[in-house]
């Protein structure tokens, strides 16, 4: 059981930087946090991965003073996606006219609820960013609604200041996303795992 969820954590994480490059050369507007990545990125003239990778490190310290255990999903979900998302990048053909953009752009959101719901659903532990979340909920005694609306749209705000793109895959990505994971995650979830594990919903990188 353990080398499947192994499989599945990692088989979740890659595709979950793959559908990152996908919405990327969609170049229709990016989830919260990518339009963050993407704006710092331009600044900083990195890649797309190694910001990711860079971001999630800094927020991983940031569950310290939260006292928020990382698992090996979370440390794995800082190196693992930010290095799919590149190669994917490296190889994906750029679509030109607006269809083919915006079916990318769909293919995308699908391809990362699907690697949402195997990677959470593996039981290795959150991803840095929810983890953040989760903590800050535990630490404030706020709603995770609250909580996670101030968090995306203050990196939504930032990331648009620094240039990273806002559009209608923004839109697209926060009306999908939630619906996408209620339905894969309970199909990926490992039901060895410890009551209420795998709940922590709705982080991609």
């Amino acid at each position: 059981m353990i080398w499947r969820r192994l499989a599945q954590l990692y088989f979740g994480l890659v595709l979950c930087g793959f559908s990152m490059a996908l919405q990327i050369e969609a170049a229709l507007g990016l989830d919260p946090w990518d339009v963050f990545h993407q704006g710092l990125a331009r600044r900083l003239g990195w890649s797309f991965g190694t910001v990711v990778i860079v971001v999630g490190a800094v927020v991983l310290l940031l569950w310290i003073p939260l006292r928020q255990r990382p698992g090996l999903g979370t440390v794995s979900n800082v190196v693992v996606i930010g290095l799919a998302v590149d190669a994917s990048l490296a190889v994906l053909p750029t679509p030109r006219d607006f269809w083919a953009r915006l079916l990318t752009l769909s293919l995308g959101i699908v391809l990362n609820g699907v690697a949402t719901g195997c990677y959470i659903g593996a039981n290795f532990g959150p991803g840095p960013r929810d983890g953040l979340m989760t903590g800050l909920v535990r630490r404030t005694g706020g709603s995770v609604r609250v909580v996670r609306t101030g968090i995306e749209l203050t990196v939504l705000a930032t990331g648009w200041l620094l240039g990273g793109q806002v559009g209608l895959g923004t839109v697209l990505y926060a009306i999908a996303i939630g619906p996408l994971v209620h339905v894969f995650l309970p199909l990926f979830t490992v039901r060895e795992r410890a009551p209420g594990a795998g709940e922590q919903v709705l982080e991609r990188g």
